[in-house]
């Protein structure tokens, strides 16, 4: 996922995304334990996914914060 399509996505969007990346990452940790997991490198792309998210929330929480002062 780019940062790109993250910046075009309204707040309850980026949020509901964030709920199924973790359980996303939760059944794929799930799977890497019990030796079923075939794609190892999504792991690392939907905790960046996440991070990048989070990143771009927290963006638009200070500007808000800062537009409101």
């Amino acid at each position: 996922m780019k940062m790109n399509d993250v910046k075009e996505m309204t707040d309850p969007e980026l949020e509901r995304l964030v709920g199924e990346l973790r359980q996303e990452r939760l059944n794929l940790r799930i799977q890497s334990r019990t030796g079923q997991l075939h794609n190892s490198a999504r792991l690392r792309q939907i905790r960046r996914d996440v991070a990048r998210i989070r990143t771009e929330m927290r963006r638009r929480a200070r500007t808000v914060g800062v537009a409101q002062a």
